[in-house]
């Protein structure tokens, strides 16, 4: 009989554990149970992009609160601070590997000042909108298992307005490939590689950027957890150089299973990037 009942018991928990990872079934109409979400995990708040995707029939917002950067001063002695308030990533899960992104920047300042010419400006208003998709290859539902996931996110950014200095000019396009991998149950590298399709520099014109990432993310507790990241971009159209390379570290705390605040602050290494980038913000799933 004790045979029997350890059988039994072994064959319902593996049935339990086939079920819980088995949510091909559920969509956008029909979401995912509360019971069968994978853990919470979110694309901000460093610059890597996550290879995972949100549970099917689910919405996650994440937002950056409040966001400063400072400018180096360029050939002609102009020095810029930009502002970003409540700039939101809206996530939709479509499929158990699929989802749908809005990111679009409600509204945001540029202060410039010519230390040269003794002028300053003052441009603000709404930003662009970008429409995402990400497509998980491998390791949604296993990561712990296998240690590692894949992903594909195909991109499109559209101007809101033009002439305000804040939303881009032209349409741009590219694609980043997510890739994360878990050495301890605490550690973990994000790596990010992309390309995109942009217009400017003096000739106005398009031509293709490249992006790469790492991000060494550490769990201290069950809630709270720091990053140490460096990004780079490359063939950048600008006077001072090619490149734009950043460092950066944060903090991220789980308040719930459902809402994450988080916080960090990037530093900029080459001529044409920004020299410093504070920003606040947090991620809440539905």
């Amino acid at each position: 009989m004790g045979r029997v009942t350890t059988f039994m018991a072994a064959l319902l928990a593996m049935v339990r554990a086939a079920s819980a990872q088995d949510n091909g079934q559920y969509s956008l109409l029909n979401p995912t149970p509360e019971r069968q979400m994978r853990e919470m995990t979110t694309d901000r708040p460093d610059m890597t992009e996550s290879p995972f995707t949100i549970d099917a029939g689910h919405i996650q917002f994440e937002s950056t609160l409040f966001g400063y950067s400072r400018s180096r001063r360029d050939q002609a002695g102009v020095v810029g601070d930009s502002y970003e308030l409540s700039s939101v990533n809206m996530r939709v899960g479509l499929t158990n590997s699929a989802e749908f992104n809005v990111v679009g920047q409600p509204y945001g300042v540029i202060q410039t000042r010519c230390s040269a010419c003794g002028g300053s400006r003052r441009d603000a208003g709404i930003g662009g909108i970008d429409l995402r998709a990400k497509f998980n290859i491998w390791g949604n539902d296993n990561f712990e298992k296998v240690g590692w996931a894949l992903a594909l996110l195909p991109y499109v950014s559209l101007p809101t307005d033009r002439r305000n200095g804040i939303s881009p000019e032209y349409v741009d396009s590219g694609i980043v490939v997510p890739l994360a991998m878990q050495f301890t149950k605490e550690a973990r590298l994000g790596l990010s590689f992309g390309s995109s399709w942009t217009r400017g520099g003096q000739d106005d014109r398009y031509h293709m950027e490249h992006l790469m990432t790492a991000s060494f993310a550490y769990d201290w507790t069950d809630k709270f957890g720091t990053y140490y990241e460096v990004g780079a971009r490359f063939n950048v159209p600008d006077p001072r150089g090619r490149e734009i390379v950043m460092i950066g570290t944060g903090l991220t705390y789980a308040v719930t299973s459902n809402l994450q605040l988080d916080a960090g602050i990037n530093f900029g290494v080459t001529p044409t990037s920004d020299r410093i980038n504070p920003f606040i913000g947090f991620a809440n799933r539905f």
